[in-house]
């Protein structure tokens, strides 16, 4: 099963990404972990984005698609995997489709959380940069963003929206209710 996993700020997209992978045993592909791994390892890829990074610029969708082409070529990915961060944009999603092809994703879970839930939970976690103001702000730009990527795959017909309230355990439990009704 191929999936990617789509969610606003806040919503436990990694979360139930990291859960769902162990229970389909695939594994859960975070553009931010792959980063950190290929800097970690000092690779050529790695070393370009360590000096993106560095400069505090994000880092371009043709490095990004390199890093997840050679992440998905991997062994342990032949039998599936789910997306966590990558496409976040309908421009990103044209990457991903010359890389793994326009009907390359089985299904696209869109983890939904009411704004003002999130911006509890998201005021819960006590950092610094969540204020009511940037919560808001950073939802703004998930929407205006992630709509034209989820309109792409509302028209391929493989979204799934999934109520993102609740228990860790019961998302998790709708999720795999889910994606076993839509495959």
């Amino acid at each position: 099963m191929r999936l990617l996993f789509v969610g606003p700020p806040g919503a436990g997209k990694g979360t139930q990404a990291s859960k769902v992978a162990e229970r389909l045993g695939i594994p859960h592909i975070s553009t931010g972990e792959m980063f950190r791994d290929q800097v970690a390892r000092r690779t050529a890829l790695g070393q370009k984005v360590e000096a993106i990074m560095a400069a505090g610029d994000y880092v371009p969708d043709d490095v990004t698609v390199a890093m997840l082409g050679e992440r998905l070529a991997q062994e342990d990915a032949a039998s599936g995997f789910i997306l966590d961060g990558f496409p976040r944009t309908a421009a990103q999603v044209e990457s991903l489709d010359r890389l793994i092809g326009e009907d390359g994703l089985d299904s696209v879970v869109v983890i939904a959380v009411d704004q003002g839930e999130l911006e509890e939970r998201m005021l819960a976690r006590g950092r610094p940069d969540d204020t009511p103001e940037t919560i808001r702000n950073r939802f703004d730009v998930y929407t205006e963003q992630t709509q034209p990527l989820l309109d792409v795959y509302d028209h391929r017909g493989v979204t799934v929206s999934v109520d993102g309230m609740g228990e860790i355990d019961e998302i998790t439990d709708r999720i795999l209710s889910a994606l076993s009704r839509a495959s």
